[in-house]
């Protein structure tokens, strides 16, 4: 069973792409993606949360009424349709929270692809705690699994620019949302108010417009000699021209200009990017740019292909479907079941 997330699984962990050599079974050693970085998020508190409100104040009478308390079995995770499988790790932490000795297989890692039918992992031990685990752990993996599969396909039609999730993630999720993004091939945006400047348009109308905002936050960065991106939204090409023509008279922090809303939608279903492409041009490479706004899967590509640095789509944790896994001790009824209703 693996072990290399337990030992500290809510430490604050290193952002995007860092891996971490975990050994999976007896047998193989697999790679697993961390959690991103946060300063007090304690995702070992939010598995016993998770667990403490199924279990009430008196568990799982269900289990305590049907099923021998030394009664051990064996359950396999079923795929129920195509995906990215994430929340592998942790599914691991849950199971370890609820019960270390649980003996925990793998035969696909977080990120891997899985298939309708398709058998992908095991667990092994009392029947108890594996039934008490059982819904909390699906219930992250399929959350995430569902976060990660649509990334995937969005990061795959925006490239060459990358694709971000936003904060419109699940309240007292973020970091499991963001690390689900991560999986899936995409990248973070900012984890919270507290790691990057982001100034947007409510930002602006209070401080009498973009030119007093930017300086307002170089000046505040400056006294506190802080040090951390800053990204400032732009609806307008003369907005984009405001922010140019401050950096280019001003020492600024200023490194990503967003371009929010400049993807026009057509009667057609398609979008016009025109202006997208201008601002892109008028920028010219002098800053980061990040495209926000009537950002789909169909129209993900053609926004790729504008020239931006990024794309930001809230969709991508605020909107999640499921992707249907579950953990089945009778496989084979299973597999009947789910071919009669066309999930397996």
């Amino acid at each position: 069973m693996s072990r290399a997330l337990s030992l500290s699984p809510f430490s604050v962990i290193n952002p995007i792409n860092k891996r971490l050599i975990v050994k999976m079974s007896a047998i193989a050693t697999k790679t697993v993606l961390k959690p991103p970085a946060h300063p007090t998020y304690d995702l070992k508190a939010v598995i016993q949360l998770a667990l403490s409100e199924d279990a009430g104040d008196r568990g799982d009478v269900t289990c305590k009424a049907t099923i021998p308390i030394e009664m051990e079995v064996e359950a396999h995770f079923l795929a129920k349709e195509d995906g990215i499988v994430a929340g592998i790790a942790l599914a691991e932490m849950v199971f370890k929270e609820v019960d270390p000795s649980l003996k925990v297989e793998w035969y696909r890692k977080d990120g891997d692809s899985v298939h309708k039918g398709l058998q992908f992992g095991k667990v092994h031990g009392r029947a108890h705690s594996i039934v008490v685990a059982e819904r909390v752990v699906l219930n992250f993996m399929q959350r995430m699994s569902g976060i990660a599969t649509l990334t995937k396909a969005m990061a795959d039609a925006a490239s060459p620019a990358y694709i971000l999730e936003t904060r419109k993630t699940a309240p007292g999720l973020r970091l499991v949302d963001k690390w689900a993004v991560l999986i899936g091939g995409g990248q973070n945006h900012r984890m919270g108010l507290f790691d990057m400047i982001m100034i947007k348009d409510n930002h602006i109308s209070i401080a009498g417009g973009i030119k007093n905002a930017l300086k307002s936050v170089d000046l505040y960065l400056e006294q506190n000699n802080l040090q951390m991106g800053v990204e400032v939204e732009t609806r307008t090409l003369e907005e984009v021209n405001q922010v140019l023509n401050y950096a280019s008279t001003n020492k600024t922090s200023l490194t990503r200009i967003m371009l929010d809303n400049m993807v026009v939608p057509l009667s057609n279903s398609d979008v016009d990017t025109s202006m997208l492409k201008e601002a892109v041009d008028l920028i010219n490479g002098k800053f980061e740019t990040e495209a926000s706004g009537n950002v789909t899967l169909e129209t993900v590509h053609k926004i790729g292909q504008s020239g931006v640095t990024y794309i930001s789509s809230g969709a991508l944790t605020h909107s999640v479907k499921a992707l249907d896994i579950s953990l089945k001790i009778d496989t084979e009824l299973a597999l009947e079941v789910g071919k009669r209703t066309k999930r397996a």
